[in-house]
């Protein structure tokens, strides 16, 4: 399962219980470091929400009782997404977010997935650190095109990874961009352009990922 490759669990994570002060609370976020935790019920299965440190320092700056329960600051109570969730609604769900807190099957707290956890794996599906080149091929989104352009590059190499952009309703061209393995060299990348321009593909962007 992709997401629980990606998940934190919870045993290596800092968390406040949700009948802690906010003083308290402000201590562990002070000590940790983090702008925000995750807040669980007295048992330590059930998430209620986050508290963040920024909400705790305007509270007490405004003369508020520190010594309220953190559940008085809670935010983000429906923020979390199912261990079993398909990729495409944990992507959207993390939008705004440092991380998303992640339930089990039982609903209970499972961990959570940072942003920076989601954005490293999406880059090492780009292959930059055993890829070449970085072809952005530019289409008209017909039927059978991501067919015909992979069918271009494989005469020449294989394909290292592929990822299309623009594939919203009303969209006239698609962009794919195309990672090629790291033995092409500019000689053989030029023939694969070429070879894609005279299909009418044209490749709108090249990037040397051996010049990074």
């Amino acid at each position: 399962m992709l997401l629980k490759t990606l998940v934190k669990p919870y045993e290596s994570i800092t968390t406040v219980r949700e009948d802690v002060s906010l003083e308290e609370a402000l201590k562990v976020l002070e000590d940790s470091g983090f702008r925000c935790v995750p807040i669980l019920d007295e048992t330590g299965k059930i998430f209620r929400g986050n508290i963040y440190k920024m909400h705790i320092y305007r509270h007490k700056s405004r003369g508020g009782d520190m010594s309220l329960p953190v559940t008085t600051l809670l935010k983000n109570a429906t923020k979390f997404i199912s261990i079993n969730d398909a990729f495409f609604k944990v992507f959207f769900s993390i939008k705004d977010l440092p991380y998303i807190a992640v339930l089990d099957e039982n609903n209970y707290f499972y961990g959570i997935l940072t942003h920076t956890r989601l954005l490293d794996m999406l880059s090492q599906s780009w292959n930059f650190n055993v890829g070449s080149y970085v072809l952005t091929v530019v289409s008209q989104g017909e039927r059978g095109d991501l067919t015909n352009m992979s069918k271009i590059i494989t005469k020449y190499t294989s394909i290292a990874s592929c990822m299309t952009l623009d594939v919203q309703a009303g969209e006239l061209v698609h962009r794919t961009l195309f990672t090629l393995p790291a033995d092409v060299d500019e000689e053989r990348c030029e023939k694969i352009i070429k070879a894609l321009n005279r299909k009418q593909f044209r490749v709108s962007e090249v990037e040397n990922l051996k010049t990074e």
